[in-house]
């Protein structure tokens, strides 16, 4: 009894349990005052209806995705007036003044750094034809990514394999080392990468981190940026999580970068987390992916940790400091970073899918965690199956979050009547988000296949035009193909209908999972 006491005393005054005391507090204050307006009120019902049409009215009037309008547009008037509220404090992507004055200057800043180097998609088109070309101009309009030569790239696909690099890579920083990741959680991985850090920090390396606090809300304390701080270690928190019910809160950062010196870089699926490491298992066996890039690319990557970083703490950074001298490494095909911003309604994630989609001819390769597909992504899928590329999916076969599992699963029956090819991952949770077509083009990156990457988080990636690593990924997925297990139309048919009942209802929620 008294252990028991002893964890229900931990969760109640741990900054997690506090915070879910007041957002549940907020909620039941909300349904006193809804149970109030009903006593009071005997044109109550006239007022919920006007305030779910003027909801529906606002939601079809802004720059969002036509799916995950949808969405919503079915919450707000099956759960009305509930719906409208939820709408009102989790939809959308509306700013503050403050915030839209903080974006700007991010916009301006990677427009300044990056822009000049931009205007090669026409080479590229003449190296690689039209279609790298076109889809190397998106980049370069939409987010002043430049594509790049001069950069080695190394395609690791585990966690595992690339955590030894990362560690090397770390202990020949020169001048600064660039830290940003969704997860940071004490112990076997992060604790080998602070002690690098640390000591790199004591001999007169800038060290700079940045976490996001909802990603790892549970895995440090609340002042940990304290303690790297007296490290001689840089923290920023991105979005503290606050006890208030707000759309605020929606948008995290969901980006994983480590760069060193401008001239070496690490992104991918991987976290600084032991799971992804396989030091902890806690879904089976972890499969995620990471890429290293060497060379010209990386200041890009640079450039966009800078910019976030002034976004944290509303600064003006020199970013020309930092600026690593031109690569004489030889190209290897070529490489073109990238970022997603969440508020710039530009879904560069999805896409840069949809170009690679529409794009192939042979063949589309993809591995992701989750499933949870618009309408675009599901034509552009269906589309290309049927038209004769070979379309393979890998998804898990052991869960991470079982509700996002049983709606990943619903899109299956759609997709294989189509052609495409579906796969789960049976020793346990894949991790990775990549995409090769045809031996020719590929992406790593931290995009998953859901509402959230798409049009809710900060995400970055990297898409690669030819390089080496294009057939590395293309061989990793053949060989994760050979320990998954192929599903069925079949399959598809033994689920009981209550059970397909949920998983309807659940894509009717997709935008809020």
């Amino acid at each position: 009894m008294k252990k028991v006491l002893t964890n229900i005393g931990k969760i109640l005054f741990h900054r997690v349990g506090i915070v879910a005391v007041l957002i549940i507090a907020q909620l039941l204050l909300y349904f006193w005052m809804l149970a109030a307006a009903i006593d009071a009120a005997p044109i109550y019902g006239a007022l919920m209806v006007a305030l779910s049409a003027a909801t529906v009215l606002w939601i079809v009037t802004r720059r969002n995705n036509p799916g995950y309008q949808i969405g919503w547009i079915i919450i707000v008037l099956v759960l009305m007036p509930l719906g409208s509220a939820a709408y009102l404090l989790l939809g959308g992507n509306r700013l503050s003044r403050f915030n839209q004055r903080r974006l700007r200057t991010m916009e301006n800043q990677m427009r300044r750094h990056l822009q000049p180097e931009c205007g090669r998609s026409d080479s590229l088109a003449e190296l690689m034809g039209e279609d790298a070309g076109c889809m190397a101009h998106y980049l370069e309009q939409t987010m002043y990514c430049p594509v790049y030569g001069n950069t080695r790239t190394k395609y690791y696909p585990l966690g595992d394999a690339a955590l030894q690099d990362i560690l090397d890579a770390l202990r020949q920083a020169k001048h600064y080392i660039f830290v940003e990741y969704f997860i940071i959680e004490e112990g076997t991985f992060w604790g080998s990468v602070l002690k690098v850090l640390q000591e790199k920090a004591k001999s007169g390396v800038e060290v700079r981190v940045i976490y996001d606090d909802i990603g790892s809300i549970v895995k440090l304390p609340y002042d940990y940026p304290n303690t790297l701080e007296a490290m001689g270690i840089h923290c920023r928190v991105f979005n503290r999580f606050v006890p208030v019910v707000s759309m605020r809160q929606n948008n995290r950062d969901h980006r994983k970068y480590l760069i060193v010196d401008g001239e070496t870089a690490f992104t991918g699926g991987i976290n600084m987390a032991d799971e992804y490491i396989n030091v902890k298992r806690v879904f089976g066996h972890w499969k995620d992916a990471a890429i290293r890039l060497e060379g010209d690319a990386v200041w890009s990557m640079a450039v966009s940790f800078l910019a976030m970083w002034d976004f944290t703490v509303s600064e003006r950074e020199q970013f020309q400091n930092f600026r690593p001298r031109p690569s004489h490494g030889g190209t290897q095909g070529y490489v073109q970073p990238y970022h997603d911003c969440p508020w710039d309604n530009e879904p560069v994630g999805q896409t840069v899918y949809l170009n690679l989609i529409y794009r192939a001819k042979r063949y589309i390769y993809i591995t992701t965690p989750y499933l949870v597909l618009d309408y675009s992504l599901t034509t552009g899928l269906v589309a290309a199956a049927k038209s004769g590329v070979d379309v393979r999916i890998i998804t898990p076969h052991i869960p991470d979050k079982k509700y996002v599992f049983e709606l990943t699963r619903s899109y299956y029956r759609d997709l294989l009547e189509a052609g495409v090819q579906i796969f789960e991952y049976a020793p346990g949770f894949i991790h990775s988000k990549n995409f090769v077509v045809d031996d020719k083009f590929a992406t790593v990156g931290t995009v998953n296949l859901d509402y959230r990457s798409m049009f809710l988080h900060f995400e970055n990636g990297v898409l690669l035009y030819g390089t080496p690593s294009v057939e590395d990924i293309r061989d990793d997925f053949l060989e994760t193909q050979t320990k998954s297990l192929m599903v069925t139309m079949a399959d598809c048919n033994a689920v009981p209908w209550p059970r397909r009942a949920m998983r309807s209802a659940l894509r009717v929620l997709a935008p809020l999972l």
